[in-house]
């Protein structure tokens, strides 16, 4: 019940991360979005991590590949998808991201030696349909270059998603979850500053920060990069990584959710059929050779 309910909380929170965003692309730049996010973050997992008392032996610390996979899992995917947005609806972005699982395969073939089934294939051939079908459609008020630019954008961001996932799998198997939650965080910090440096967006907004806007940024960052990676990282190690993913489902249709009853966007009902396309790609990526397929394979490997 407590996994299922992790499963639940997780899903509303990051679905209105997208809500969030949208809002505070009124005061803030993609990159001071990102950066504050990163910031509010590391100030709700550290304590959290300095109570549990767990130690730490910083020598041993693979630091490059933590900042790596910061980089490419906070920073950059982060940036994009703020960047997005302001492009796309946030329950479009909330549709492209579901994707993520699918390019996680592709970077395994393309760059981990990870060789996929034909049912996976399959998958990923069925996901490329969900996306063309989104590419062709036009959102209320966007002209179509507007709407490729943000799917572009969005998918280069669960491209990042992808690879860094790869990448952690393989380098960071011994890193315990509450470095690697923080040490993402950082980085994701660290890039963006550098990004609102070259951007030239280091000053903040002259604007009065209201309500609204402080609430969407403890929602963000408390919420949406502090609370849910721990969420997050609780189901992983009391169920399971598949278990985890099911997230995955269900935050396109909380996104979708939120952003018609608090931002009153309407979605294309061919957006419906586009995330259906997604979906079925995604559960066919992820599907495995059963146990027994594997052990008649082990026995004609020994034969």
């Amino acid at each position: 019940m407590k996994l299922y309910s992790a499963l639940f909380v997780l899903s509303l929170i990051w679905g209105m991360s997208f809500l969030f965003i949208k809002v505070l692309l009124g005061i803030f730049d993609p990159w001071q979005i990102v950066f504050i996010r990163c910031l509010l973050g590391i100030l709700t997992i550290v304590p959290l991590f300095m109570i549990s008392k767990q130690a730490v032996h910083w020598k041993a610390l693979p630091v490059k590949k933590l900042l790596l996979v910061g980089f490419l899992n906070a920073g950059l995917p982060w940036g994009l998808i703020a960047w997005s947005e302001t492009f796309l609806d946030s329950g479009y972005t909330a549709i492209l991201n579901a994707t993520t699982p699918i390019w996680t395969s592709m970077m395994g073939v393309f760059f981990f030696s990870i060789s996929l089934q034909w049912k996976q294939w399959a998958g990923v051939l069925v996901g490329f349909m969900g996306i063309l079908l989104l590419m062709d459609i036009d959102a209320p008020g966007l002209t179509k270059n507007q709407l490729g630019l943000g799917i572009v954008l969005m998918l280069v961001a669960t491209c990042c998603y992808g690879y860094s996932s790869q990448y952690a799998k393989k380098h960071l198997q011994n890193t315990t979850v509450w470095i690697t939650a923080s040490s993402t965080l950082f980085a994701g910090m660290l890039l963006s500053a550098l990004m609102m440096l070259l951007t030239e967006s280091w000053t903040m907004p002259e604007n009065p920060i209201n309500y609204t806007i402080l609430s969407s940024l403890i929602g963000l960052g408390v919420f949406g990069s502090g609370i849910a990676y721990l969420l997050y990282y609780y189901m992983i190690s009391a169920g399971s990584a598949e278990f985890a993913t099911l997230v995955t489902y269900l935050v396109p249709v909380s996104a979708v959710m939120w952003g018609s009853v608090l931002l009153d966007e309407q979605i294309h009902s061919s957006a419906f059929w586009g995330l259906l396309l997604i979906f079925i790609g995604v559960y066919l990526t992820g599907k495995k050779k059963k146990k027994k397929d594997v052990l008649h394979l082990e026995r004609d490997r020994t034969a």
